[in-house]
């Protein structure tokens, strides 16, 4: 299986223990990527309020370089981007205008986009054309006794639910399960994080990280995995500032390619654990069947 792959800005970044640890795990699973030349900012979500028409431009660039590839789906793991470039295609697909002001911007620059490359999320990818199946097959070191709160955000399966239903996502839940962890059962798991709040309204947007930070542990998870460099970000860095306005909620948050990655046996270097600012520690690894206690 080969994809055309758009990683966006936070997974060179801030988010990058998403991308050092997705990567093998795919080729692990006998996926190949094949990273966009010349790929540029997706816009996030922010660009839009500001103009739509640019923004939209702006995100159509990196469909029409997916283009170019001859590969007919486009893999894009950060929530932002994934929202934005199925955006895009729904704008180019239901709206002439827009389609012409697009079109105008790309001639340019001397591209065009058809419209017809599908835009797809690693966890639709796992779970619907590899299967939980085989990478159940891939397990080594399953994860039998880790309580895992498996949190999707906003921006996954709203308002575009290709994948996984809207109200209660269920994939990286079954994905995690197959894993051999115990998944947290929560009903905040595509609540807001807060967003870009933290860094504009810190009390509003630090009070929703603190929300879902409280119930994880009050409901026993020993970690939240997670789909988002922001919600990461967000859920694993403001623990001073929680702490100094309610109370300590100290809980890792980690992405669910790193549990995979760990659950596979991968080394070190591609489950890049050390990159948290709460370190996760992972649970031993159970002795083979049979073997003798020392």
């Amino acid at each position: 299986m080969k994809y055309a792959y758009f990683p966006g800005c936070s997974l060179k970044g801030t988010g990058r223990a998403y991308e050092e640890s997705l990567v093998p795990v795919l080729r692990h699973l006998g996926v190949e990527l094949q990273e966009l030349e010349d790929w540029n900012c997706c816009g996030a979500t922010a660009y839009m309020a500001v103009d739509e028409g640019k923004a939209c431009a702006a995100a159509a660039r990196n469909l029409a370089l997916a283009e170019q590839t001859g590969l007919r789906q486009m893999l894009a793991p950060c929530s932002a981007c994934y929202l934005v470039l199925n955006k895009a295609q729904h704008y180019l697909n239901e709206y002439p205008a827009m389609r012409q002001v697009v079109g105008r911007a790309l001639q340019s620059v001397g591209l065009q986009c058809n419209g017809d490359t599908v835009v797809r999320h690693p966890l639709d990818v796992l779970v619907n054309d590899i299967g939980l199946e085989a990478i159940r097959q891939k397990v080594t070191h399953p994860l039998h006794g880790l309580k895992v709160a498996p949190y999707y955000g906003c921006q996954i399966v709203r308002p575009y639910a290709t994948f996984d239903d809207q109200a209660n996502p269920t994939s990286m839940d079954r994905l995690l399960e197959a894993l051999g962890a115990t998944v947290v059962r929560w009903p905040l798991k595509t609540k807001c994080c807060g967003g870009s709040l933290t860094g504009t309204l810190p009390e509003a947007g630090l009070r929703l990280s603190y929300i879902l930070l409280k119930e994880a542990r009050k409901r026993g998870a020993d970690v939240i995995a997670t789909v988002c460099p922001l919600c990461q970000f967000n859920l694993d860095s403001y623990h001073p500032q929680i702490a100094a306005r309610w109370e300590p909620v100290r809980l890792p948050t980690v992405y669910f390619s790193q549990l995979m990655g760990l659950a596979f046996g991968l080394p070190a270097e591609q489950t890049v654990l050390h990159r948290g600012m709460v370190r996760f520690h992972p649970p031993p690894v159970p002795a083979p069947a049979g073997a003798e206690k020392p």
